[in-house]
């Protein structure tokens, strides 16, 4: 219920609110909560039309993703998931084979997630994937599973941690969305 026609409980609001010095201290990254800074050129991406597919799909799976998140400093995975079990999906998208071979990052990825897949077009090699992860072929409609990823169950502690770090960052997004200037804290 909206209250901002109250000016008690307005002000009410401004004061309760911690002195930035004294507020929760964000994480080193500054990935885990910014979203990309324009729709439109992130969208205009190869990886960003695979990353636009795969996460309806993720999302047909009931499945909730998040795109360009950082589980860790250093790390910035293409999408996570967090799946109705609580299961957390990482899908690197790899636009071109010259971008697979440049990048080796997803081996940082492993301890993150209970499942780990690749996403690529549909002219991609699929023989250059390794054997031991999911495979989706995609495009910015949707994608396909072609093989499932072997399960690797998180420790407890991770998954909560992960969770916890992905519902903040998806609730900032959402925040700065809806309302740029709200105050949520920016990134350090």
């Amino acid at each position: 219920m909206p209250d901002s026609d109250d000016p008690a409980r307005s002000e009410a609001r401004a004061v309760s609110r911690p002195p930035a010095s004294r507020a929760f201290s964000a994480p080193s990254s500054s990935h885990a909560f910014s979203a990309p800074s324009s729709s439109r050129a992130f969208a205009a991406t190869p990886g960003a039309r695979l990353a636009r597919g795969v996460c309806r799909w993720l999302i047909d799976a009931g499945a909730a993703p998040v795109t360009e998140f950082s589980p860790a400093p250093g790390l910035r995975v293409d999408v996570i998931a967090l799946g109705p079990d609580g299961a957390i999906t990482i899908v690197e998208c790899k636009a071109s084979v010259a971008d697979f071979r440049a990048d080796a990052k997803w081996t940082g990825y492993l301890d993150w997630c209970d499942a780990l897949h690749f996403a690529v077009g549909p002219d991609f090699p699929l023989e250059l994937l390794p054997d031991d992860y999911g495979v989706l072929v995609a495009d910015a409609f949707g994608a396909d599973s072609l093989r499932p990823a072997a399960p690797r169950p998180l420790s407890p502690s991770r998954r909560r941690a992960l969770t916890l770090r992905l519902a903040r960052a998806s609730a900032l997004r959402l925040r700065r969305l809806l309302d740029p200037a709200d105050g949520a804290p920016e990134p350090r």
